[in-house]
Formats: structure tokens, sequence, C-alpha cells
């Protein structure tokens, strides 16, 4: 069975427009949560977001098509271009048809839907463009980068509400270890910052209303935490298998070495309390890792700041690892960047996988007086250096689906 590592990142986030200013942002314990901007947010109960600012479309697009593709697609096409980049891969003719691409998104095309609706409203049929379809499908990102790149394998876009992009990065291992592939791009794409999403959650009461303190709205594990905060961006990752990485002697960041999937068969929304379907996900990550649960040292934690998830979470981390869980250091980057649905596992991955890289585990921001249900190690408001060799990064979704995904220090 084929290796898989990750050779190439790109990330589009509210902490900054690449890896690095992304990773470095998340280290200080900075948080990219602040006032909506992008639409009048005095008329509904949750007035602050997670926002990409200052994103230039026209690095990765030509002028005339950025008003073709929705937001979503845009960001998952520029974090794509930058991994493929920081991969200094070159998709030629010779290697096409063993380069795949899945790359999905929660929502998906969410400007475009909400726009184009109400522009058919006010104007009529004509006044909808022939790009609306393709420029809203999830699967678009995935089918553009191959129109531009020429990659010829495999290529689709994975749906699965916040667990998307660790089952992109699922698909892709799978797909290299089974020898259908040597190289997959990989990751998740969100750009649901939209008035539409906002009445969505707002009615459902799942954001935090913390407006007065933006900065403090996302507190994953705290006490006085009311709901996570919504975000947008994209992440990407070009995963290789190793000999085919060494071969044309790219760098690697980090091995990938397993996936735990399964499901809580439970509720659409919440989580079972005693978090059976993430602790089996785990499990099973660590299993199909060939490790001991002894052997794991940090756990990026889905943690999105809600009263259930978090609790559950904890009882998962604590039911999978026993003893051990009391000594592996958790951290929610979640608290800095906000959750970005799809696209969360993406950028939790490559920020996981950069902890393992320098030996600093990112923080849990905003963690002042800790629920006495969660009660590990949070890694809480300041970074902690410490030599990572295994980790997990957890993804779960609405629907009850739960996706871990095993990384290695190289």
């Amino acid at each position: 069975m084929n290796n898989v590592v990750v050779t190439g990142m790109g990330l589009i986030s509210p902490l900054g427009l690449s890896v690095q200013e992304s990773w470095n942002h998340a280290v200080a314990g900075t948080s990219g949560i602040g006032p909506v901007n992008r639409f009048q947010r005095e008329k509904f109960p949750t007035q602050m977001a997670g926002e990409v600012k200052n994103f230039d479309a026209k690095k990765y697009f030509e002028p005339k098509e950025i008003n073709r593709w929705d937001l979503c697609i845009q960001y998952g096409i520029g974090a794509a271009l930058d991994a493929l980049a920081d991969a200094d891969l070159q998709i030629t003719p010779e290697i096409a048809e063993r380069v795949g691409i899945v790359i999905g998104s929660g929502i998906g095309g969410l400007f475009g839907i909400s726009n184009t609706t109400l522009n058919l409203e006010k104007n009529g049929p004509r006044a909808v463009t022939p790009f609306f379809i393709p420029s809203v499908i999830i699967n678009m990102i995935s089918g553009l980068l191959a129109i531009r790149t020429g990659a010829k394998g495999l290529n689709y876009g994975v749906v699965s509400a916040c667990a998307t992009s660790n089952h992109s990065l699922a698909d892709g291992l799978y797909a290299i270890q089974r020898g259908d592939a040597d190289v997959m791009v990989v990751g998740g794409a969100e750009a649901s910052v939209t008035e539409v999403a906002f009445a969505g959650f707002c009615s459902a009461r799942a954001m935090s209303r913390r407006n007065d303190a933006p900065e403090k709205a996302s507190r994953p594990f705290d006490k006085d935490r009311d709901g996570f905060v919504l975000s947008e961006g994209a992440g990407v990752l070009v995963l290789e298998s190793e000999e085919f990485a060494k071969r044309r002697g790219a760098k690697m960041y980090a091995r990938v070495l397993s996936a735990g999937m399964t499901a809580d068969a439970f509720h659409f929304t919440a989580p079972p309390e005693d978090g059976n379907g993430a602790m089996r996900a785990m499990k099973l990550a660590v299993q199909h890792a060939g490790l001991q649960p002894e052997d794991i040292d940090y756990i990026n934690a889905h943690g999105t700041a809600t009263g259930l998830g978090d609790i559950a979470e904890t009882v998962a981390i604590k039911s999978c690892f026993g003893e051990h869980a009391k000594n592996i250091l958790v951290s929610s980057t979640k608290s800095m960047h906000g959750h970005l649905l799809g696209a969360a596992g993406a950028i939790e991955a490559i920020l996981t996988i950069l902890a393992m890289k320098e030996g600093i585990v990112p923080p849990t921001i905003n963690l002042e007086n800790p629920d006495p249900q969660c009660d590990l190690n949070y890694v809480p408001n300041t970074a902690v250096k410490k030599e990572i060799r295994y980790a997990l990064s957890n993804g779960f979704g609405f629907g009850g689906t739960n996706a871990t995904i095993c990384f290695g220090k190289i």
C-alpha cells in the first residue's frame, strides 16, 4: 500500500490570504472574527463573522471571469492554485491521468443562489445568466481546476456538511493508497457569509450573539460559550504517494496515515451525549494508522463552541483514549478563525500539519471560564511548544457524519 505525504498547501481564511499569514495569526492567538461588512448586519441578532479580508480574485482569474463564478468557487480555485504552486508541481501530459481532484463544500454557491433568486423575482427569467447553474454547483471547483491545470484523474466534489474537507482528504488518501492516482488535490471551500445563511442559522439560534466583542465570540469549551461564529474561506492540500514525491524531489510536510469515518444515526444536528460516533471515528483513525492510543500527542478538535457539541467531543476523546486523554493537547482553532463549515477541516488539517512541523500547538483562545464538563488540556489562550509525532484532526457534520484524519510527522 502506498504511503501518502502532503507536499503543498493553500489557504484563504479569516486569518489571512496565505498559509504563512494564517499560521502566524493562529500561533499568536489572533482572532480573525469581526463585525459583518458584507451586508446590513443590524437586522440580525448575530452581527459578526469570520470574513475573508482583501481577497483579490484577479490574482487567480481573468477580469471577465470574476463575475461568472460564485465566491465559493473563487476561494477554492485560489487556494488550490496556491497549493499547487507550494508543491512546485507542474501537471504535464505525462502525469495528467494520475492526478485527481476532490474539493468539496458544505453548502456551495449561496451567493449565486440567493442573488439569482432575487434577480428572477424582480426582473424575470431573461435576467438569469446562463452561467448560473455552473457557477453554484459544488463539483465545479474540482472541474474548473482540472480545466485550468490539465489534471485528468478522478474528479468530483464531496458534500458532507462540516465534515466535507475531512472526507475529501480521506478520499484523496484512499485513491493514492489503492493505486488510482499518484497525486490528489483535496480540500474544501465555503462562502456562506450571506443574508440567507445568517437568517437560517439565527433562526436556529446556533450562532453566538456576542456582538459587542466579536473577537471573543468564538469560545470553544468555555462555560460562557453561546454558539459558533460563521466564517468563510478555503483550504487545499496536495497529497502524493511518497514514492512519487521522492522521485521528483518534492518537499514533504507530513504523512497522511489514515481516516476514520462513522455515523451517529441519532439526530440531524445534535450529537449523542456520549459522543459515540466521534469516539469511533477517532478510534478507527488510530487503528487504521497502526498506532496505539498512547501515540497520539495532539487533537485539533471540531470544537465549534456549541453547548452540546463541545461536551460530546470531550466525552468522546476521554472514551477513546482513557487515561491518556489527559496527556493529549487538544485545541480548537475555530476560536480564532470561526467555523468555515465545509472548509473547516481543510484549514484545521493545515494548521495541524504545521503544528507538527514547527513543534508549536495553536491555542484555544477565549477559554477564560472552562466548562466543568470540558476538562481536558485545551491549550488555553497561549500556544505551547511540543514535539508532535502523531495528531488527529476531527470534523463532524449535520446529519450525524463524523470523519477523523490521522497525520504523522515526517
